[in-house]
């Protein structure tokens, strides 16, 4: 029976008509307004209290604050105890990094930079921004120094509802130029598959030479050397695959008014397919150029001399 009373003493502490308090509040801009406090707060609600916290911050006013503010404005609201508080927050996001740079991209593409250069951006800390800003940032006041590809700028970021946010940027800009790399570290020897190698940008101060241009022009290659991953493929660091070792057996033809003649000989040198080298015929002695047709096999041009005659003639194949 005793709670009846009790409910009663709160009823009469809340007059009917007084203005509530509002624990929590999302804001929509940088400035705060009585009504942003308090419910039903009479004809002053509209009225205009200061600036509020930056995007993504938020601010509290404490009891006797918001007690203060509520008989300025002639407000009908107590504090029911020091524990009473009001939020103010305006929810926000850091501008994408993406976005930064972007901007940066058009300001220099008009500069005349290649549209696919790579930009860094060291020590660019993104503004926080309303997230229902839609924030638009744009670069002005461009320094763009061709020679060693250094920026500096002003970033200007702009939207709906919030103050523009000015900031001084500055980074590094570089061609890039798409090429063959190395999928992985290319080993000397490897003769390179489809699956080893793949087309990437690559900043053009890291080309040096005569490079690769396209993966037909790598595919099927031989390695000459180990080259990292990652990295532009020489030419010169590229061969035809090794059809013939040096000092290995070699089969030697040679072609004679429609006669195939074949004969034994060793290579004195190592060879691709289309190249020449010097082969010593085993029965002769002879040494003569001849040229790499396939693994093992060479041709003997008929300029060459005769090599395969007299009593150490290999057997003739006619064809």
């Amino acid at each position: 029976m005793r709670l009846l009373p009790a409910l009663l003493l709160c009823c009469a502490s809340v007059p009917a008509g007084a203005a509530t308090l509002r624990p929590v509040t999302t804001l929509h801009g940088p400035t705060v307004f009585l009504h942003d406090l308090f419910d039903d707060a009479g004809a002053n609600a509209n009225r205009l209290l200061g600036p509020g916290p930056g995007p993504g911050g938020r601010i509290t006013v404490g009891a006797a604050q918001l007690a203060a503010i509520a008989r300025q404005f002639d407000v009908d609201w107590r504090p029911v105890s020091s524990a009473d508080q009001a939020i103010l927050e305006w929810p926000g996001h850091p501008l994408p990094r993406e976005d930064a740079i972007a901007a940066v991209r058009d300001a220099l593409t008009a500069s005349g930079v290649s549209a696919d250069a790579s930009i860094e951006l060291p020590g660019f800390t993104a503004p926080i921004v309303p997230s229902e800003a839609m924030a638009k940032p744009v670069v002005s006041q461009l320094d763009y120094d061709p020679n060693t590809g250094r920026f500096s700028a002003t970033l200007s970021v702009n939207g709906n509802g919030m103050q523009p946010i000015i900031m001084r940027i500055g980074g590094q800009a570089n061609d890039t130029v798409e090429l063959p790399v190395g999928a992985m570290r290319l080993a000397t020897g490897l003769v390179l598959r489809a699956e080893d190698v793949h087309m990437m940008r690559v900043r053009t101060s890291l080309v040096h030479g005569e490079v690769v241009h396209s993966l037909d022009q790598a595919i099927g290659m031989q390695m000459k050397r180990q080259v990292p991953a990652g990295q532009p493929l020489a030419v010169a660091d590229l061969a035809k695959p090794t059809a013939v070792l040096r000092g290995a057996t070699v089969q030697m033809q040679l072609n004679v008014s429609g006669l195939l003649v074949t004969g034994q000989g060793m290579a004195l040198e190592p060879g691709a397919a289309g190249e020449r080298i010097h082969v010593q015929n085993s029965g002769s002695h002879a040494v003569i150029e001849a040229e790499v047709v396939g693994p093992g096999r060479v041709r003997v041009m008929p300029q060459a001399g005769t090599v395969l005659a007299g009593d150490n003639a290999a057997q003739g194949v006619v064809r």
